[in-house]
């Protein structure tokens, strides 16, 4: 079992930059990916990015490519979304979630075994 807690969300302009801490108690951190996933309010849950075991693969939604970085650090049981640019649109309460069936994680949430609360993320004009 895993447990999972983001922070770091909050109220930014757009075009500012936000890191979104996740840190993961449990089962070995260097087992398993990680995925990053946000849901705006009336919309789906949507698939940000996602990062294998090692740290050395990683895959993004086209909407990040180019503006977010997810890494992790295993020495510290913490994934992170590093989010630059932020657009308005992009105002959401975003999700960390564990993979342990895939090498690099997927892409859809039914791929995930466990997932954190969310934390919010409010990108204003």
């Amino acid at each position: 079992q895993v447990q999972l807690i983001e922070s770091g969300g909050g109220l930014v302009q757009a075009g500012d930059s936000l890191r979104l801490p996740c840190a993961a108690f449990g089962r070995a951190f260097s087992s398993y990916a990680m995925g990053w996933f946000r849901q705006a309010p009336g919309k789906e849950r949507e698939f940000v990015a996602t990062i294998d075991w090692s740290g050395r693969r990683t895959y993004y939604a086209d909407s990040g490519k180019g503006r977010f970085t997810i890494y992790r650090d295993n020495a510290k049981n913490t994934v992170y979304l590093q989010m630059n640019s932020l657009k308005p649109e992009e105002t959401a309460v975003y999700y960390c979630a564990a993979d342990f069936s895939s090498r690099l994680g997927g892409r859809r949430e039914q791929d995930y075994d466990y997932w954190g609360q969310g934390t919010q993320v409010t990108v204003s004009t």
